[in-house]
């Protein structure tokens, strides 16, 4: 039985999600901010990883959405490699963490695992003992 009590909304980052498989979260995968703006409202989501730049939402416009209706909600940005303008529009919006697009497995899983409060170790071993 798998008790997983953490939802992850990952928007246009499916390439990432391989890196949380053997963390016991839920992952819910979207392409564009406007299903993740559907989702949200659907589900109880307990942080969001998106994109910068999405087709429908350039800019950050569905981070700054999130961060504007649920101010407390946690937030990663992948933003393009060594782009500085990205990077200050995300801080300056508040997201909580600003990731390079480039951003190894490794570093991106124990990102998660601080944000959500949770050891990386431990979150591994409940995966493993629950499958």
């Amino acid at each position: 039985m798998c008790m997983v009590s953490t939802t992850i909304l990952m928007v246009n980052a499916s390439d990432k999600s391989h890196a949380l498989k053997e963390l016991p979260v839920r992952l819910l995968m979207m392409d564009t901010g406007t299903e993740a703006i559907q989702c949200l409202r659907e589900e109880r989501i307990d942080t969001v990883v998106s994109q910068w730049e999405l087709i429908d939402m350039p800019h950050g416009r569905l981070l700054e959405n999130v961060r504007g209706a649920i101010p407390t909600m946690p937030t990663i940005a992948f933003i393009a490699t060594d782009n500085m303008e990205q990077e200050i529009a995300a801080r300056s919006l508040g997201v909580t963490v600003v990731l390079s697009e480039d951003v190894d497995d490794d570093y991106f899983r124990k990102t998660v695992c601080n944000l959500l409060g949770f050891s990386e170790v431990a979150a591994m071993q409940l995966a493993e003992i629950e499958n």
